[in-house]
């Protein structure tokens, strides 16, 4: 029974993720990962989803593929930075004690999504300086979580990326970061016959989620959805942290929880402060002229 609720919520997480990033070219990691981490163990549940993303990323990036020339000079020093942080990430999760790595997961990925959430900006003039630290950090996060967006994206952002350029960068650092994990983990064993019977529960739930996430995001607004789903991950997120602090007897129950708390008190701060600043905006947006009246 409790096999069955594991492959229930999979499929489930991983059509709506999938509809994530078919809506907004990134997500599909970052909010499937959450969740399904409270069923799997990330041993067996990245090199599933490092597969899937290899033709993901690779999907993205053709789509946004007149968008290349304009990127590629700006990404290459995180795509220099992304090789030695994904040969450890990699050998990090193949020693290290899967209740640690999720613990370890949980803690970078909440800072992430509410900073992103909070819509900090600050350009950055020396961008290739903070780029190949950044690749590194950035490899070592997906290596061993298959994440990206978060950091990605917040990077992306504060550099002032346009919308083509955004979803051009993303797949491109991604076709690379997924292409170059698949190689680690092969060398290192790690596609066992778990993860891999994880895979006819994923690939349907993509190839559905894509097109109908293209769809949706073209009848709503763009911003709104993306604050959604950021809120979605965060309570997530937070709970998913407050499960393995009891689990790892760091905090007792329940206790643990006030880490589900402090996330979602700071969302719901951070989702008021956005739709309050929406509606303001709405409502000194310059009203529409009448259309003149031709006598």
């Amino acid at each position: 029974m409790e096999l069955e609720a594991a492959a229930i919520t999979l499929i489930a997480i991983t059509l709506f993720a999938a509809g994530v990033n078919g809506a907004l070219g990134y997500g599909f990691s970052s909010l499937t990962v959450p969740v399904a981490l409270l069923f799997y163990s990330g041993r067996v549940l990245s090199p599933a989803l490092v597969l899937v993303e290899v033709a993901l990323n690779a999907y993205v990036l053709l789509v946004n593929r007149e968008s290349f020339s304009r990127v590629w000079r700006r990404t290459l020093p995180i795509l220099i930075g992304l090789v030695p942080g994904i040969a450890l990430g990699s050998y990090l999760l193949s020693h290290v004690d899967p209740g640690v790595m999720k613990l370890v997961t949980y803690l970078v990925l909440l800072p992430l999504i509410l900073m992103q959430a909070a819509g900090i900006r600050r350009y950055i003039k020396g961008e290739r300086l903070v780029a190949l630290p950044l690749g590194f950090g950035v490899g070592t996060l997906y290596s061993i979580t298959t994440i990206s967006g978060p950091p990605l994206a917040i990077m992306f952002n504060n550099q002032g990326f346009a919308k083509e350029d955004f979803r051009a960068g993303l797949g491109l650092v991604r076709v690379v970061e997924s292409s170059l994990t698949a190689v680690a983990y092969a060398l290192l064993g790690l596609f066992t016959a778990p993860s891999l019977e994880l895979l006819p529960l994923i690939v349907p739930s993509v190839v559905i989620g894509l097109p109908v996430g293209a769809f949706v995001i073209r009848r709503m607004n763009h911003e709104t959805f993306r604050r959604i789903c950021m809120s979605f991950d965060a309570w997530v997120v937070g709970f998913g942290l407050s499960r393995v602090l009891m689990e790892l007897n760091i905090l007792p129950s329940p206790a643990g929880y006030i880490a589900l708390a402090v996330a979602g008190s700071i969302d719901l701060w951070l989702l008021f402060r956005f739709f309050r600043g929406l509606s303001e905006r709405e409502r000194h947006a310059p009203e529409p002229a009448e259309p003149a009246v031709v006598a």
